[in-house]
């Protein structure tokens, strides 16, 4: 075990219904003695205290044994992220990691589950239950109400009332501008261009698809997160704010950046700053995401986006640029937030796969383009778990550039590309022109997912050959 995780598994949060936080100078050592003590005890008897410990994602111990009566319960949170403790009688209280807190429970003759109702962490393991002599066999441990974990995951209907979607403007910043973003002409401290970026992650309902809304998870209020569009030797600064009206902790990870996992990647609750720096040295299509655990659900619940790096100098213009990011959608009910169960199984299969973040938006409104006119697209898979195989129909690609490999236009040979492979977490700068007027379909060629909203329409002249 690696020294992070064991220090990360001997985090102790202590609850409290008042969310009363205790003074102790060693939470964590008190809240162990404490768990090793009651298991010595056996059976606890009312008016006993109950030690739970938590990290990412377990309780210590999930099952207690205990007569009913009234216990105070101590929880000890010395992991990265918020927790919570909720009960199956609906007492619950939140704590920040390092926090001490307490609450006072009845336990009733059948006993009680507890859960942490933060979404994805019950899914993630997070769950236990308080049993006595009387709790029925099937009891579980997965509590009652919202936010409980199941094997099962129901339909998810459409909403006629649903807000309708909104369209992505698929045109890409030039360098250095953009929402919040300012370009410092050699205010960075090696004497380079400094790009400052102030992103705020928020935590709303959005609509992905008509008629199905949901409590997303954004970097700058939007899905995708804003791009953002550098070239080789600036330097990034990044103001990261999670809201305090947020009830989970996030992070952000640069796919574009050299620095420590354990740095600037670490997780903030809301209300927290951090200050994320790096330099981009290489040119490429770069994703960024929330790193914080679980991964999955934070990717798979919308907090993506992409870094474009130029080579230094720039690219040469061209008539069109436009970004297309390729992601999944595993529905949860309307309203909440996407599925973990359903993104974490081992043959992923998403409701929706969309470009930009809606589901067949640029079908209903195309992206028009000049007949003739160059068209550079920058495209990139964020996954959170399947393949793309980016192809428009009716064209092809005379220069990629995928990952670092170029194939550039009037090659010798003359070759030429009609899909280009991208795995989760790979991007490509795509350049292709149309032969004639008419309606050129963006697809991903795996076929299953087209008709699930991995379909847009690039519009050549007026649309009628």
């Amino acid at each position: 075990m690696s020294s992070r995780w064991f220090m990360v598994a001997l985090v102790a949060v202590v609850f409290s219904l008042a969310a009363c936080v205790s003074d102790d100078p060693d939470p964590v050592g008190d809240a162990l003695r404490s768990v090793d003590e009651q298991a010595l005890a056996g059976t606890l008897e009312p008016g006993a205290t109950i030690a739970i410990t938590g990290d990412e994602f377990t309780f210590s111990p999930s099952t207690i044994d205990a007569r009913p009566g009234t216990y105070l319960v101590m929880f000890t949170n010395v992991g990265l992220v918020r927790h919570d403790i909720t009960f199956s009688d609906g007492t619950t209280v939140l704590a920040d990691p390092g926090e001490l807190v307490e609450v006072e429970i009845n336990v009733p003759a059948d006993g009680l589950t507890f859960l942490c109702a933060i979404p994805g962490h019950a899914e993630s393991g997070m769950t236990g239950m308080i049993a006595t002599d009387q709790s029925p066999v099937d009891l579980g441990t997965a509590g009652s109400g919202d936010g409980a974990a199941s094997d099962e995951v129901a339909a998810v209907e459409p909403n006629p009332d649903a807000a309708p979607p909104v369209r992505v403007d698929p045109r890409p910043p030039k360098r250095g501008e953009g929402p919040g973003v300012t370009l410092i002409a050699g205010g960075a401290p090696d004497g380079g261009d400094l790009i400052d970026v102030e992103l705020t992650m928020t935590e709303r309902l959005m609509t992905v698809a008509e008629g199905f809304e949901q409590q997303v998870w954004t970097f700058g209020d939007t899905i995708p997160g804003p791009v953002l569009r550098t070239e080789v030797g600036d330097t990034v600064r990044v103001h990261l704010i999670n809201s305090p009206d947020n009830a989970l902790s996030h992070s952000i990870d640069f796919h574009a950046s050299q620095v420590a996992w354990n740095d600037e990647m670490r997780s903030i609750g809301p209300g927290e700053e951090l200050i994320y720096e790096f330099t981009t040295d290489y040119a490429g299509v770069w994703m960024y995401h929330c790193g914080t655990d679980p991964v999955l659900h934070h990717i798979a619940n919308g907090m993506f986006g992409m870094v474009i790096t130029e080579p230094a100098g720039g690219l040469e213009p061209v008539d069109n640029e436009f970004y297309l990011i390729q992601n999944e959608w595993y529905l949860g009910p309307q309203g909440d937030t996407a599925s973990l169960l359903k993104a974490n199984v081992g043959a992923p299969s998403p409701d929706f796969v969309m470009f930009n973040g809606v589901a067949f938006q640029y079908r209903d409104a195309p992206i028009e383009v000049g007949t003739g006119e160059r068209v550079r697209l920058f495209v990139l898979n964020v996954g959170p778990s399947i393949d793309s195989s980016f192809h428009i129909v009716g064209t092809i690609f005379d220069s990629v550039v995928k990952e670092g490999v170029r194939l550039e236009a009037g090659n010798v040979g003359n070759w030429g590309a009609q899909a280009v492979d991208l795995a989760p977490a790979q991007g490509a700068i795509i350049e292709f022109a149309t032969a004639e007027d008419g309606l050129y379909p963006i697809v991903t060629h795996a076929f299953n997912f087209p008709g699930r909203g991995a379909l847009g329409l690039v519009q050549s002249g007026d649309g009628q050959p």
